[in-house]
C-alpha cells in the first residue's frame, strides 16, 4: 500500500467555520485517520499549508493542530507545484479573485459558498476552470447531515409516494450585543461587507431543494431587517444594513411546493436548529441535523378540530423514530475525502462551481423577487 502526499493550499481558516470544519473536523482528523483510501487501496495524506493575514494567528493555528507549513504570502504558496489544491473559506467578495488567481496558477479548486456576490462573476470562475482543465467543487455540507441522508433514503425507498410539500424551519435568536456578547460576526448584518441571510442560506436551500426534493422552478421571497441596530465584537453600536431573515416559497419540479422560513431573529420550539417537514400522498417524515421521524399513511391519526376543548392527541407520539443503521461521519469531512478521490483517481464529484453557480442565481432570483414583489422563474442554467 503506497502512500502519497497531497499538498493543499488553505486559504481562511482562521474563522470560524474554515477552522473548525475544514481544518479541524476535515484535513487534521482525516491526517489522523492515516489519510483517504482509494480505490487501489493506496491512501493519500494531504499535507497542508496554512494561508493568513495575521501571522501570530496563522503559525498559533498550525502549531496547534501539528502543521509543519504555514504562511502569508499567497502568490509564493500558489507558485509552489508541489501543492495541488487550492481551498478559500474567506470572504465571498474577494472569492472570485482568489479563485481566479488560482486557477490560472495551476491549482484544482475546492471552496466555500457562495462562490461569488452575483451570477456573472460564478459563471466566469466556472467557464475559467472549464478552459483551464483544473477539477473544481464547492462546499454543498448539508447534504452530508444525517437527518437529510435519512430523507434521501426515505425518498429512494419510495416512502412518501408522491411528495407534495416541504416545510422548512431554520434558525435562532443572534443576540444583539447589548444584553447578551453576540455569537455570530457583525459582518454578518452589513450588506456592504457581505452578510444577508438571503446570500447566505439561499445557496444551501438551492443545493438541498434540487439533490433531495425536486429541481427549483421558481422561488418568491420576502426578506427582512428585523433588527435595525446591533453591537460589533467591540461593543460598538452599527447599523444593520443586511436582512436578518428570509421567507422563502419554491415552485419545484414535479409541482413539489417548498417553503423555507430562515431567520437570526426567532427563538427555537422545535427539535433542531433546522427541520424540514416533507409531506406526501403515503407518509410524511421530520428532519434535523441528525435525527428523522416517519409516520407512514396506516399509522396518521384521525384529528377531530373542536375549540371547545382541549386537544386530546399527542401529534409526537405517533411518529418513528429512523434508526442509525450507519455511521456517518462529519458532512465536511465526507465530501472532501470525496473532492481528494476526485482530484487524485477521477472519481465521481458533482458538486462542480456550476452547482455554486446555481446557489448565486438563486440568491439573485430571490433578491428580485423581493424587490419586486412576485414570483421570479429561476431558468436551467448552462455557462
Amino acid at each position: 500500500m503506497a502512500v502519497k502526499k497531497l499538498g493543499i493550499v488553505m486559504h481562511g481558516v482562521t474563522g470560524r467555520m474554515g477552522m473548525n470544519q475544514h481544518l479541524i473536523r476535515s484535513i487534521v482528523a482525516i491526517r489522523a485517520q492515516g489519510g483517504v483510501t482509494l480505490s487501489n487501496g493506496d491512501r493519500v495524506m494531504p499535507d497542508p499549508i496554512l494561508i493568513g493575514r495575521d501571522a501570530e494567528k496563522i503559525e498559533a493555528l498550525a502549531k496547534k493542530f501539528g502543521i509543519e507549513r504555514w504562511g502569508t504570502d499567497l502568490d509564493k504558496a500558489l507558485a509552489n507545484r508541489d501543492d495541488t489544491i487550492f481551498f478559500d473559506a474567506a470572504t465571498t467578495q474577494m472569492r472570485p479573485t482568489l479563485l481566479a488567481k488560482a486557477i490560472n496558477a495551476g491549482k484544482h479548486i475546492y471552496c466555500e459558498k457562495p462562490v461569488a456576490t452575483n451570477l456573472k462573476e460564478a459563471l466566469d470562475i466556472y467557464t475559467l476552470a472549464k478552459e483551464k482543465g483544473i477539477k473544481h467543487g464547492v462546499v454543498q455540507d448539508k447534504l452530508f447531515l444525517p437527518g437529510l441522508q435519512k430523507l434521501k433514503l426515505l425518498n429512494d425507498a419510495g416512502f412518501f409516494g408522491k411528495m407534495l410539500s416541504v416545510r422548512g424551519e431554520f434558525g435562532y435568536w443572534v443576540f444583539e450585543g447589548d444584553l447578551q456578547p453576540i455569537q455570530r460576526p457583525s459582518w454578518n448584518y452589513r450588506t456592504e461587507d457581505g452578510g444577508g441571510m438571503i446570500l447566505d442560506m439561499l445557496c444551501h436551500w438551492r443545493y438541498v431543494l434540487d439533490n433531495l426534493f425536486g429541481e427549483v422552478k421558481s422561488v418568491s421571497c420576502l426578506g427582512a431587517t428585523h433588527i435595525p441596530e446591533r453591537f460589533d465584537e467591540k461593543g460598538q453600536k452599527y447599523k444593520a444594513t443586511a436582512d436578518d431573515a428570509a421567507y422563502a416559497t419554491f415552485e419545484l419540479d414535479g409541482g413539489v411546493i417548498a417553503q423555507i422560513n430562515s431567520s437570526w431573529t426567532t427563538r427555537v420550539r422545535r427539535d433542531d436548529l433546522v427541520t424540514f417537514h416533507v409531506d406526501g400522498t403515503h407518509g410524511s417524515a421530520v428532519a434535523g441535523l441528525f435525527d428523522c421521524f416517519t409516520q407512514s399513511r396506516v399509522n396518521t391519526p384521525k384529528p377531530v378540530w373542536s375549540p371547545d376543548t382541549k386537544q386530546p392527541l399527542n401529534f409526537f407520539e405517533d411518529w418513528m423514530k429512523v434508526p442509525d443503521t450507519t455511521n456517518l461521519d462529519n458532512g465536511f469531512k465526507v465530501q472532501w475525502e470525496m473532492f481528494i478521490r476526485h482530484v487524485v483517481e477521477d472519481a465521481p464529484f458533482k458538486w462542480n462551481l456550476l452547482e455554486g453557480a446555481k446557489g448565486v442565481q438563486m440568491v439573485e432570483c430571490a433578491l428580485e423577487s423581493w424587490k419586486e414583489r412576485r414570483w421570479v422563474d429561476v431558468p436551467s442554467l448552462t455557462a
